[in-house]
């Protein structure tokens, strides 16, 4: 990872010129000698040939909301947070499965873009289950730091940092402390 270089002209805040053992970059680095250059966000920016749009966007210190990505897997887009625009391309492609190429520009924060990924993050959430009190990784659950990322608002939200604990009566000590006692 030593030889990437970044346009010097424009030093993003978070620019890495070494790979930073706590940094997930959501995708394995390339072991590409050749260099692509790009533009990220209106950030030029030069990695290896392969690597993801997330990778090198999180490299220049651009945050790309994400789930399913990890630098410990290959990618595989399932999650569909990480979608970006590429100038001159249909659709809205994952960037973490989505390779850099000679002079494309990408945006990763547009309107559009905030649509989606507020929809498809609405739509995890309405089947999430409400144990975030509970469960092991509350604190530290992607799906808790990217729900105020993208703006939502309760009662989406409210899903995942407030559960109702029963008010009334006595519930079996198998009863999970979501749930809350309606008497009719």
């Amino acid at each position: 990872m030593d030889d990437i270089k970044y346009n010097p002209t424009h030093q993003p805040e978070h620019s890495r010129t070494n790979y930073d053992d706590q940094l997930d970059y959501g995708t394995p680095a390339s072991l590409s000698n050749k260099q692509v250059t790009l533009t990220i966000d209106d950030r030029e920016i030069s990695v290896p040939e392969g690597t993801s749009i997330m990778r090198a966007s999180i490299m220049a210190g651009i945050n790309v909301p994400k789930l399913c990505a990890t630098d410990s897997l290959e990618p595989f887009g399932s999650c569909r947070l990480c979608v970006v625009e590429i100038e001159g391309r249909r659709g809205y492609p994952a960037s973490c499965t989505t390779p850099v190429a000679e002079g494309i520009k990408v945006h990763t924060q547009t309107a559009k873009l905030a649509d989606i990924r507020r929809g498809t993050m609405e739509l995890y959430i309405s089947d999430h289950p409400l144990d975030c009190l509970t469960c092991a990784t509350n604190g530290d659950c992607e799906l808790q730091d990217n729900a105020p990322q993208l703006r939502l608002q309760p009662p989406y939200f409210r899903r995942l940092t407030h559960v109702r604990v029963p008010h009334r009566g006595c519930l079996p000590p198998f009863a999970h402390p979501s749930i809350e006692r309606i008497d009719a």
